[in-house]
């Protein structure tokens, strides 16, 4: 049996010897000389009475105990989820680095992407590539930044761009 069927079956039986220890001091005794409906009834109400007490008593206690693990838990959760997204843009990255880099090959522009006058963070950005926009490698690689060809806003411009944030087209 599972524990919490065990738990509420004990805490039922709990319940019931509760019920009759009550019952025989606060019934009078001709109640209990023969078994009848009204015994039966106050039997079955007060096992099911006391029993649902006593669970409940003991679900708040395990909520309090459990309330004041909670913190660490969420941590953890936070964690967990960090390190599945780091991975997941690992995963991302490493499939963008084995794949061939094909110049003339069209991307799609994931979010809307910093072109820079050469590879890196520090380097001046000429314009923000809007998000779905279509951008064109040239060829030039440095690790994860690709020098790319896009037309914004009627311009033509070449620049390069860190290609965790690009798509193939049709993704």
């Amino acid at each position: 049996m599972e524990t919490a069927k065990l738990y509420a079956a004990g805490a039922f039986a709990a319940g019931l010897v509760i019920t009759l220890f009550l019952a025989a001091y606060l019934t009078p005794r001709q109640w209990w000389r023969r078994p009848n409906a009204r015994a039966l009834l106050i039997m079955v109400a007060g096992a099911w009475g006391f029993g649902s007490l006593i669970l409940y008593a003991v679900h708040s206690r395990q909520s309090e105990s459990e309330a004041a693990i909670a913190p660490d838990r969420a941590a953890e959760a936070r964690a967990i989820t960090a390190a599945a997204a780091a991975r997941e843009a690992a995963a991302r990255a490493s499939a963008l680095a084995s794949a061939p880099l094909i110049a003339g090959q069209p991307f799609a522009v994931y979010r809307d992407l910093n072109l820079r006058v050469a590879a890196g963070v520090h380097a001046a950005r000429l314009i923000t590539v809007p998000a779905g926009a279509t951008v064109t490698p040239t060829g030039a690689r440095n690790g994860d930044w690709w020098q790319i060809r896009t037309s914004v806003a009627g311009h033509e411009n070449t620049g390069w761009v860190n290609s965790l944030w690009l798509r193939r087209s049709g993704e």
